[in-house]
């Protein structure tokens, strides 16, 4: 499981959901650390410091001392100021060299109050490690346990990688390991070829099947609907991430948008930066327990 995780706290629902997923997704004898990032605004209009400032830093703590409190969860409690949730979360992650960022989704975005703004996909551009995001009501009830891992498979590098750390997952909970391909192709096309088509999704569910210790799935359609319908099945979906952000195309493009709010399971992207560091260092089992 992840050794090093920072979870996004924000002391609403979708803060809680995130702690909950990464209980399930933390590694005995890691680290775990909550964080609260702060709206950087150290100056007034005439350049006077702001008095709010350090009341916010205040409450900040105070909500991240209660929420460990509560969980009863051995968790460093940090806060950063920052310009956006975003870029804070990647400045925090980079701190404390984390494997994963866990946050929690709203009908807002990713991160509770956060919108996804350009700033904030700017923020996470080349973000160091993967990121996982709980599915709205996630921690509202006792989190099912992992027995279908799935990944979003085609082949690409990114999916092969997606694979390999679904593999370790799988491994680490005893889960089952399934891949789905969603295949997608011009309206015109399927129109004229139906019967081509169906043999397009066919060798796309046999290719899966070479695989070995996969139980695989293809479907025609839209890739973010298809996934959508799939990850009703799982109880972790891993994709890969084509672009140079933490979430690259994939979550920042507005059917990624959809996707994270619509997946009925929570969502772990491997980011490019996750592609760099060595799948033992980022999953690993380990024993003994967390000090603080």
């Amino acid at each position: 499981m992840f050794r090093n995780i920072l979870v996004g706290v924000d002391g609403e629902e979708g803060g809680r959901d995130a702690i909950a997923l990464a209980r399930t997704l933390f590694a005995e004898g890691g680290e775990l650390t909550f964080g609260y990032v702060l709206r950087d605004a150290p100056h007034g209009p005439r350049g006077w410091a702001d008095p709010s400032v350090p009341a916010e830093r205040g409450r900040a703590a105070e909500m991240l001392e209660r929420t460990r409190t509560e969980t009863g969860m051995a968790a460093y409690i940090r806060w950063h100021a920052a310009s956006s949730v975003g870029r804070g979360l990647h400045e925090l992650a980079e701190t404390i060299e984390a494997d994963l960022i866990v946050v929690g989704s709203t009908r807002r975005g990713l991160y509770g109050r956060a919108r996804l703004t350009d700033d904030t996909r700017a923020a996470l551009n080349g973000a160091p490690c993967a990121i996982a995001v709980a599915p709205a009501g996630y921690g509202s009830e006792l989190p099912p346990p992992m027995r279908e891992i799935g990944v979003g498979y085609d082949g690409s590098p990114e999916s092969e990688h997606a694979l390999g750390v679904a593999r370790v997952l799988a491994d680490e909970t005893g889960a089952r390991l399934s891949a789905f391909e969603a295949v997608s192709l011009p309206a015109h096309f399927v129109a004229l070829e139906r019967d081509r088509v169906n043999d397009i999704v066919s060798q796309a569910r046999e290719r899966i099947g070479t695989i070995g210790d996969v139980e695989p799935h293809a479907a025609y359609g839209d890739p973010v609907q298809e996934l959508t319908i799939y990850s009703a099945s799982l109880d972790l979906l891993v994709i890969g991430s084509r672009g140079y952000g933490p979430l690259g195309r994939l979550l920042y493009g507005a059917t990624a948008q959809h996707l994270a709010r619509s997946a009925r399971c929570p969502l772990l992207v491997l980011t490019r930066g996750s592609r760099t560091s060595p799948l033992p260092r980022v999953l690993a089992r380990s024993a003994g327990a967390a000090t603080r």
